[in-house]
């Protein structure tokens, strides 16, 4: 999953627009595209890895146009190289099958989330710390990462306000709630939503990962709990020794906007279950009458909760803006410069992927599942996590019918990849770097890209590698 167009679970499917891959990879052919197409993309997210550490102060006001800059080191050559055309038509393409409704849907779950508040006596101890990484984890599936994230992100981190040491409860919230959480349904993130409109069964995903999910959730529960009692029995005592600041039962505030989220899942759904036949054409690129409804309906719950939530709840939850800005300039540059690098994926061994695309199978032609898992995980883990699942999909063939059944280690592979491995980066999912821009603008220091990578890898590749030789091998 890619930074880029990552949207969290089946939320996050709205990001990417299932429709939209199709029609793109019939648009541009990505087997005749070289590999140094790629280099904008990976400017943009060298961009997002180093600016912070080099020249943050620059980052930190000019990030649009530094973005805006890579997006059109793609988009000039190749308008001069394929014609004004066939750009436009691209651009406007991930305009309106990806990105606006990728940016209305985290627009409205950010706003609706910020208008929930839980009031009362909340201290990050680690047994409360543990307990809400546990309820979000199992809410991502039911809601999405991007839901789960959206919803428990500030109450979690109000409740660490007086830790001196909070980075690691963030960096774990991205770990399970907004990325290993959603591996269960297809509601839980976008990859499992494409597999559901492909014939996969719904309850299919969650009857053959749940031990290797149960397994990363316990694991990672435990070492968080070891983890953040260490550094609260280190810290200053002062904080936990004062007399509360608020000794009130804990209760919940803005509770219609649970309507309106519930609303939101329903218009998801909605938008990848009904097939109208009503289609509006822009450009070569096609719109379904269930998607204009759905981000119109995007557009309304985000009025009416901003409407009728009382400004209070807001001013309490330490509500701004700016990390959904800095979140919509950030994914615009890369819904652009992302487009030849999954055209190359999708052009499979005919593409300039097709080494990855051929280390999946044996001499035999045999899948085999082990790197079917760490190859749609890596990949995932940079870049889209739904069309990698896709591309994944069809080199195993491509019939879900037979991908249940006599081939359900290579399913359960591609489909535990491209959910587990977004956690690896702070672009593997939109979600994640959503909550590291909250995060930061509650004044927690979060590791730099590299720096989260080190904590990443440190700490879920020796659990993925267990992961694959217990089960995939």
């Amino acid at each position: 999953m890619l930074i880029p167009a990552s949207a969290a679970k089946l939320f996050l499917l709205l990001t990417l627009g299932l429709s939209a891959s199709a029609s793109q990879a019939a648009a541009l052919d990505g087997a005749s595209l070289e590999l140094w197409w790629g280099i904008p993309f990976a400017g943009v997210l060298l961009s997002i890895a180093l600016f912070p550490l080099l020249a943050g102060h620059v980052w930190h006001h000019h990030y649009g146009k530094i973005t805006a800059a890579w997006a059109l080191a793609f988009l000039l050559p190749f308008t001069a190289i394929y014609g004004a055309e066939l750009a436009a038509s691209t651009v406007v393409h991930a305009l309106l099958a990806e990105y606006i409704p990728f940016v209305l849907l985290l627009t409205a779950l950010y706003t609706v989330s910020g208008g929930i508040y839980l009031k009362g006596n909340l201290r990050g101890t680690p047994l409360l710390n543990t307990s809400i990484l546990a309820v979000g984890t199992v809410l991502a599936s039911f809601m999405g990462t991007t839901g789960a994230s959206m919803l428990l992100i500030r109450p979690l981190l109000r409740a660490n306000d007086d830790r001196k040491h909070r980075a690691h409860v963030v960096i774990f919230f991205i770990f399970l709630v907004s990325n290993i959480g959603g591996s269960l349904t297809p509601l839980g993130d976008p990859p499992l939503f494409l597999g559901f409109l492909k014939g996969v069964g719904f309850f299919w995903t969650a009857q053959h990962i749940w031990p290797e999910t149960l397994f990363l959730v316990v694991v990672l529960l435990a070492l968080f709990y070891a983890l953040d009692s260490w550094f609260y029995r280190n810290e200053p005592r002062s904080r936990f020794n004062a007399s509360p600041t608020d000794s009130s039962m804990l209760r919940i505030e803005g509770g219609m906007n649970f309507v309106w989220l519930a609303a939101i899942v329903a218009l998801v759904l909605m938008s990848g279950i009904w097939k109208p036949t009503t289609q509006f054409e822009l450009m070569g690129t096609v719109v379904g009458l269930q998607s204009a409804v759905r981000d119109i309906g995007f557009i309304v719950i985000t009025v009416l909760s901003l409407q009728f939530t009382a400004k209070n709840i807001y001013q309490a939850n330490q509500f701004s803006w700016g990390p959904m800005q800095e979140v919509a300039k950030l994914f615009a540059g890369i819904f652009i410069t992302i487009i030849p690098v999954i055209a190359m994926l999708q052009a499979g061994t005919s593409g300039a992927f097709a080494s990855i695309v051929q280390a999946v199978t044996d001499s035999d032609g045999q899948p085999i599942p082990a790197m079917y898992f760490w190859a749609t995980g890596i990949l995932s883990g940079f870049l889209d996590n739904a069309p990698t699942y896709l591309v994944f999909f069809n080199t195993a063939g491509g019939d879900a019918a037979v991908l249940m059944t006599s081939m359900a280690a290579t399913l359960t592979a591609i489909s535990a990849g491209s959910v587990f491995m977004g956690a690896l980066s702070y672009i593997g999912n939109a979600p994640n770097l959503m909550v590291k821009a909250i995060a930061e603008d509650r004044g927690v220091a979060m590791p730099s890209f590299f720096g989260y990578i080190v904590w990443s890898f440190a700490i879920l590749v020796p659990l993925y590698l267990l992961v694959t030789w217990i089960w995939y091998l």
